[in-house]
């Protein structure tokens, strides 16, 4: 990383109507001085008498000198890519970014002010402008008030600062990325290649053995969510992260699945137990005194298995809501619709009237049993299709009985028979029973073409 120290002279204090005047850059490398940038500049405007009695700086010594726009793009390629310092920052930071894009170019750079680093490193002084801060430390200031002269003290300063007090640069200069949240071990280099997608994660200490195993949708957010507060464990987590690796999943589901595989394989010592929520509805099954069948969405009690469960009343509604259409069952006979006579919509003829004994129990019953074999998952072989990693990808989850057994992601132009073709390309995971759960969790926002049943 290099830094670029910046002095400016200017006909007045507001950028937007002041001109430059002088310009001085130096480039750093945190050891020496690597370059240096200088030029005079007419700023197309009168220079004030009082400017002229600070800087010694009148027209006649602008008399051919550029103008900014005359020297933009040099400056800019001086400048871009590298650090801007410079004493009280935001003056001379403000003055060339609005006098660049003026020109037409869009300048953006983290930035260090070495009043505030100053103040940080060398505590107690009266004043820290830069000719006191300058005087209290020995520094030689030649040609004060002009650009160079101004520039080669603050660099003398800011290697001080970076040589007696590094700590105190690298924290302000990721508080000027709006990075503070990062750990002391984790570089914005490394902060930065972590992927805004979705998988699961890991964090390493000193030693490569992983403290930590998350799952995220957006992996990176994730991390800066991790450490944006300032609580005990969080402070003690960040002090002992070293790096972060990464698995991504293309979906939520998967991330989950691996996640709880890996906590479980593991262990890491700031992953706590995990739980699951309670499951307190239902979708249950029976047959009237008429021979059909009927759904009903009620209440765990304990006494009935359900054939699936939901968080909430209205997540089963609308599960059963959802299906009835597909396989043309009667909201009446699935407890949607309360009536003593026909449902309403055998009178839109949306029904075929299993309600009214219009239908046969044994031609409902068949849908009825559609229905239910779309479900059978929870208990007997499935494989879930879902996103890959990339659009031309799908991820394929193999359950037996409900519990994870493996996954895997084949192009989608890549052609199989059956299922058991696509089941001989997936890697084998080891059987955790508490899988179920998270099934469970995900079975109901599945669409009916997202599953396979493997027979």
């Amino acid at each position: 990383m290099k830094y670029v120290i910046v002095d400016i002279e200017t006909t007045g204090g507001n950028p937007t109507q002041g001109g430059i005047t002088e310009i001085a850059a130096i480039l750093y490398d945190g050891e020496r001085v690597v370059d240096r940038f200088h030029s005079l500049i007419d700023p197309e405007r009168m220079i004030p008498g009082f400017i002229t009695g600070l800087t010694g700086i009148d027209s006649d010594m602008l008399d051919g000198a550029p103008t900014f726009s005359e020297i933009a793009e040099e400056l800019y390629d001086f400048l871009k890519g590298n650090v801007f310092v410079a004493h009280n920052v935001n003056f001379d930071y403000s003055f060339i970014r609005e006098a660049l894009k003026v020109t037409g170019i869009e300048y953006n750079s983290p930035k260090l002010c070495t009043v505030r680093l100053s103040r940080k490193a060398f505590p107690g002084f009266g004043s820290y402008s830069l000719g006191r801060i300058c005087g209290q430390l020995s520094i030689s200031i030649k040609d004060r008030h002009r650009a160079m002269g101004d520039a080669e003290a603050t660099v003398e300063l800011f290697d001080r600062i970076f040589k007696n007090s590094p700590d105190v640069i690298f924290q302000s200069l990721k508080k000027s990325n709006g990075e503070t949240f990062l750990p002391p071990h984790i570089s914005r280099e490394r902060f930065l290649q972590i992927p805004e997608s979705t998988g699961i994660y890991y964090f390493h200490d000193k030693n490569g053995q992983v403290i930590y195993v998350g799952k995220a949708n957006d992996i990176r957010s994730r991390f800066k969510g991790h450490f944006s507060s300032s609580s005990k464990d969080k402070m003690q987590l960040s002090n002992e992260i070293h790096n972060i690796s990464w698995e991504l999943t293309g979906n939520e589901f998967l991330a989950f699945l691996l996640e709880y595989l890996e906590i479980k394989r593991l262990w890491p010592k700031y992953n706590k137990a995990l739980k699951y929520n309670s499951w307190n509805w239902g979708l249950y099954r029976y047959e009237d005194g008429h021979g059909y069948v009927r759904f009903q969405i009620g209440k765990n009690s304990g006494n009935l298995k359900p054939l699936i469960e939901f968080e909430s009343h209205s997540e089963g509604w609308k599960y059963l809501m959802d299906h009835v259409a597909v396989f043309n069952l009667c909201p009446k006979l699935a407890g949607i619709q309360k009536t003593t006579g026909a449902c309403y919509d055998y009178q839109i003829q949306k029904c075929q009237g299993a309600c009214c004994h219009q239908e046969s129990p044994e031609v409902y019953n068949k849908k009825a049993n559609d229905f239910l074999t779309s479900i059978t998952g929870q208990e007997g072989a499935v494989i879930i299709k879902e996103k890959g990693m990339h659009p031309n990808e799908t991820a394929f989850l193999y359950f037996e009985k409900g519990v994870f057994s493996a996954y895997g992601f084949l192009d989608k132009e890549d052609s199989y028979s059956d299922e058991f073709e696509i089941l001989g390309s997936l890697k084998k995971v080891k059987h955790l029973p508490e899988t179920k759960y998270i099934l469970r969790s995900f079975f109901p926002k599945l669409s009916l073409n997202q599953i396979l049943v493997v027979k």
